[in-house]
């Protein structure tokens, strides 16, 4: 190559020059980023004795996402025999398992000024409902919903057990990113109806799990059908179960259960009595709607 053909590509070979330095620069100013949000994040922590801890989200409200906690740990409890199970209700605006698992009361202090859950069903629960006395509400900045969130993981005696079940609040806000970068969490739970605005909501749901780095297990289609107690009959009165399908594959995960609407689940839910113990005989319990989580651990 002679002088001349040299000087006419100089400016080409300055703009690669320019390109690749700018590249390696941007390159640099990444991994700087990245250093710098990582010293600024808390660092994930055991919590002691509980080997496994499992999300059960759902991005919405009133999609039976409590019901389907409490259901599951119980379910998990009998499933696992000897294996512990515990159950925590992250909702601290609205806690609900108390009555679900027909549980009141303060729970003791022990030494380390631990709390010590309260039981019932053999399982371990603790929830902000056992901390604030009567019926008022909790109105709370999030840095103190974030200090509760870190109370209720890591200043109560939790251990041993094998797995804990979190019942988590609708959206995606500050009790999701504190359980998120806190805790090792073995995976996520997504709950949904056939509904299209509950199927929007958590698909934002999943999503977030999916930044935050938290595994998702699997879609739960919850009330996805009716069935008429006097002819078997079964409506779809939320649409059809495709949403839930497409909601899984886009996750790459599965349905794992379509659970069917009962009546008798929401009684038995207000006078703390999960179905899968009262009726063990039904169809939501005997097609193993409500005990898929085991095999998962």
């Amino acid at each position: 190559m002679n002088s001349s053909t040299v000087l006419q590509r100089l400016p080409t070979l300055k703009y690669v020059l320019v390109r690749y330095a700018s590249a390696a620069q941007n390159q640099d100013l990444k991994k700087r980023q990245e250093a710098m949000m990582a010293r600024s994040l808390p660092k994930q922590v055991s919590i002691p004795g509980v080997n496994h801890i499992i999300l059960v989200s759902s991005g919405k409200g009133g999609v039976g996402k409590s019901t389907v906690s409490a259901n599951l740990a119980v379910a998990l409890g009998i499933e696992l025999g000897e294996r512990k199970v515990g159950l925590l209700d992250a909702d601290v605006f609205g806690p609900s398992i108390p009555t679900m698992m027909n549980l009141e009361g303060s729970p003791d202090i022990v030494e380390g000024n631990k709390m010590v859950p309260l039981v019932n069903y053999g399982l371990k629960v603790m929830s902000m409902g056992f901390l604030v006395p009567g019926s008022g509400p909790v109105v709370w900045r999030g840095l103190m919903v974030m200090q509760a969130i870190q109370d209720l993981t890591k200043n109560v005696k939790w251990g041993p057990l094998d797995i804990l079940v979190v019942d988590t609040p609708p959206g995606t806000g500050d009790t999701h990113l504190s359980l998120a970068q806190t805790l090792p969490l073995s995976g996520a739970l997504v709950v949904t109806t056939s509904q299209k605005v509950a199927l929007n909501a958590a698909r934002k749901g999943a999503q977030m799990l999916e930044k935050v780095k938290v595994p998702i297990i699997g879609v739960v289609n919850n009330m996805s059908t009716f069935i008429c107690s006097k002819c078997d009959t079964p409506s779809n009165i939320f649409g059809t179960n495709e949403g839930a399908q497409m909601l899984a594959k886009d996750f790459g995960v599965k349905v794992l259960s379509n659970i069917p609407l009962d009546p008798r689940i929401g009684e038995l839910s207000d006078t703390g009595q999960p179905v899968v113990l009262a009726h063990p005989e039904s169809k939501q319990v005997k097609s193993r709607s409500i005990t898929f989580g085991a095999s998962h651990f």
